[in-house]
């Protein structure tokens, strides 16, 4: 994997770059939904001549690392552009929700490819979201999270309204609607409720 990429590295223009990122776009939305799809499927879906994606993935195992560091780099990416620094923990919950939502193929194959890992699994899988869970308890203290909602919860939450929404664009929704019921809802979960005894 590091020879091809530092490879790709040395050789891509522009024109490569994102003939590459189709590729492996296309591949992402592909092999989630038919994890047995050959590469000349990946190609139709890619719009590429099959000869083209041998040059840049030779072998199937060259594209799979390959998607595996892309989804890395993308989540990374995605999670950068939240900015959760900034304003209150709320907003930038719902700035994270939203990038995740438009990074959902990115989120599944890394969720996905780490199923396969060596590891003993997590008894908490919300908890290897640190960034989530940093802004989560940062809300907690500026009050624009409810403290009666746990971490964990709120994880759980955020990731069934995602996947609900996904689900509802597959059937045939707007994304734009769906997301639009990913933000509201988060929000509507998140809000401080009334103070205890009120």
């Amino acid at each position: 994997m590091c020879r091809m990429e530092n490879l790709t590295a040395v050789t891509d223009t522009p024109a490569r770059t994102r003939t590459r990122t189709a590729i492996l776009n296309a591949a992402m939305s592909l092999l989630l939904q038919h994890p047995g799809a050959s590469l000349g499927e990946v190609a139709d879906a890619a719009r590429v001549a099959r000869s083209t994606l041998h040059r840049y993935f030779p072998e199937r195992s060259d594209l799979l690392a390959a998607m595996t560091v892309f989804a890395e780099h993308q989540m990374a990416a995605a999670t950068g552009r939240a900015r959760l620094d900034e304003g209150t923990a709320a907003e930038a919950l719902v700035r994270l929700c939203h990038e995740y939502f438009d990074q959902w193929d990115m989120f599944m194959w890394s969720y996905v490819e780490s199923l396969k890992g060596d590891d003993e699994p997590c008894e908490d899988p919300v908890s290897l979201d640190p960034n989530m869970a940093a802004v989560i308890e940062r809300g907690y203290a500026d009050g624009t999270i409810d403290p009666l909602l746990p971490n964990a919860w709120i994880q759980r939450t955020m990731w069934a309204v995602l996947y609900s929404a996904q689900e509802l664009v597959r059937q045939g929704e707007s994304r734009h609607r769906g997301l639009d019921l990913t933000l509201r809802t988060l929000q509507k979960v998140i809000a401080p409720g009334p103070a205890a005894g009120s």
